[in-house]
């Protein structure tokens, strides 16, 4: 669905949360002993609107997050330093980069929080996303990656990139990560 010029999507999991208490309740109003089922019916004017709440919040949010991720792009660009990935240590927690490689794998991209593995000719890094980027980036496509390094688990962990934009862009793939066997 766009809003503006935002492509906002829902993740498969507000859906089954819809779905399952919507059949919930309808199976309640149908099926239900007469007493719960006369509940269920005289309690619809609330029940709708918290069944749609379950799909209206969620997209709310992927349109914030769409927007402010947006907004942050232009403050990024001019920041970021380019480097190659064996770069990124410790010592870089909170600087802002830009990494240009391979996407040897995508993760949880059906929960709207993407994480690529990304891998140039010196090593490889996770790029986690929290939420869609605007274009479909798949296995195997040469991108570049705006964000910020931070601790894969908020106070330990490997340095990983807080993805802001990921992009396709248009270079001939590399070989991927050195061969250290």
């Amino acid at each position: 669905m766009k809003i503006g010029s935002v492509d906002v999507r829902i993740s498969i999991l507000p859906v089954a949360v819809f779905a399952i208490f919507a059949f919930g309740f309808l199976f309640a109003a149908i099926f239900g002993p007469p007493s719960v089922a006369a509940d269920v019916r005289s309690n619809l004017i609330w029940i709708i609107p918290v069944l749609l709440m379950f799909l209206v919040i969620p997209l709310a949010l992927n349109y914030m997050s769409q927007t402010q991720y947006a907004s942050l792009i232009p403050v990024y660009e001019a920041q970021a330093k380019p480097v190659r990935i064996r770069m990124i240590n410790e010592n870089m927690m909170g600087k802002i980069v830009r990494v240009e490689g391979v996407v040897e794998k995508v993760r949880f991209r059906f929960l709207n929080r993407p994480q690529f593995i990304i891998a140039d000719r010196t090593g490889e890094i996770s790029a986690k996303m929290f939420t869609n980027p605007p274009d479909e980036i798949d296995k195997n496509n040469v991108v570049e990656v705006l964000g910020m390094v931070i601790r894969r688990y908020i106070v330990t962990g490997d340095p990983v990139i807080n993805c802001v934009s990921i992009r396709k862009i248009d270079k001939k793939p590399m070989t991927g990560k050195k061969n250290s066997e």
